[in-house]
């Protein structure tokens, strides 16, 4: 075990904390050495998740940078947004290298961060060490840093089934229309109305229309590809599942292109990166499919008659969208394969 990378986890009573301990139990060369709750310290965490019972041994640490870097090597923090600007100083000043879930690091602009996230921007400097962390577009950079910002679950589906079109100037950015689709755990374990059983059951909704804090994520990520600011129109909606996002998208084609060849352009892009499945012309993924595992899968459909292109991209909002791609980014922070702990099957049905 002295050879394993010692793993802090610090919001481990919530649904991204829960998925990090889950795969990390067929990791080979990491070891959790400590699971941390502000709110729970001292409990045992199988008080709050019985399905853990046996798995996790020691009681809840508290947040104590200090005592986080005498026990790891490596801390990552699923917090809510505002919670690692405040935390994640601390934790890099002690000397830990860290994965931050939550949306404080993603924004390179403080302000824009403020405007959609009502909270205090981080330290600037903070703001441009931290390195994006979508492990298929940027996953060379990732490699040997310290500080990762794990991109957000909307946009890790949108930007992902966007991204080779978008570079290979095959549709036109400014066109671009996201209609995308999340299960209720994404909005975290906390008891409101959105989650209601009674409220959700049955029912589908929109909401944060033109106001959610992944616009500007995906934007950014988008100018930064095309040279020029890219505004998109992204509405998003809850299903009454567990897991699973959903993201359509519409835009206008440059030139004329079929369906076999908007799929053979997203094999290449996406040639030996493991957990990007491309399906053949006609055949489009559903949530399902990538349940409980890192999959994205990704399938399309050319509109001759309207000149525009549909895009499907599905993930599991808490594994590609969250713990998964997390656990993805520090296999390439530590030079190791870029699956390693990560290859299961999709639950199904």
């Amino acid at each position: 075990m002295n050879n394993k990378l010692k793993v802090a986890i610090v919001g481990s009573t919530g649904y991204g904390g829960v998925e990090l301990i889950r795969f990390f139990q067929n990791h080979p060369l990491v070891e959790i050495t400590s699971v941390i709750s502000s709110s729970s310290s001292g409990e045992s965490i199988a008080d709050g998740f019985p399905h853990l019972t046996g798995v996790i041994h020691r009681p809840l640490d508290g947040v104590d940078p200090a005592e986080i870097a005498s026990r790891a090597d490596l801390v990552f923090t699923a917090t809510p947004s505002g919670v690692s600007a405040k935390l994640v100083p601390s934790l890099l000043a002690a000397g830990l290298k860290v994965i931050d879930l939550s949306g404080d690091f993603r924004l390179k602009d403080g302000t824009v961060y403020e405007e959609w996230y009502k909270h205090p921007a981080p330290p600037a400097d903070l703001l441009e060490q931290a390195v994006y962390g979508m492990a298929e577009v940027y996953g060379e950079e990732v490699k040997g840093q310290n500080f990762i910002s794990n991109p957000g679950c909307y946009p890790t589906a949108t930007l992902l089934g966007l991204i080779p079109a978008v570079e290979a100037g095959w549709i036109d950015p400014s066109t671009i229309i996201i209609d995308a689709k999340s299960g209720v755990s994404g909005a975290g374990r906390g008891t409101s109305l959105t989650n209601h059983y009674a409220e959700m059951n049955e029912n589908l909704k929109a909401y944060k229309l033109n106001k959610h804090q992944h616009i500007p994520e995906i934007e950014q990520v988008l100018g930064s590809i095309t040279g020029t600011p890219v505004t998109v129109t992204f509405t998003t909606h809850l299903v009454p599942m567990t897991r699973g996002i959903m993201s359509t998208m519409y835009a206008s084609l440059v030139g004329e292109h079929s369906d076999r060849e908007i799929v053979d352009l997203y094999r290449k892009y996406y040639e030996n990166r493991p957990f990007v499945r491309v399906r053949e012309p006609g055949i489009w993924p559903s949530t399902k499919e990538v349940y409980g595992s890192n999959y994205c899968d990704i399938g399309f459909a050319v509109d001759p008659r309207t000149g525009r292109l549909t895009i499907i991209s599905v993930i599991d909002n808490l594994v590609k969208g969250a713990s998964g791609q997390a656990i993805q980014n520090m296999n390439l922070m530590m030079g190791w394969e870029e699956n390693l702990g990560l290859n299961m099957t999709p639950v199904y049905p």
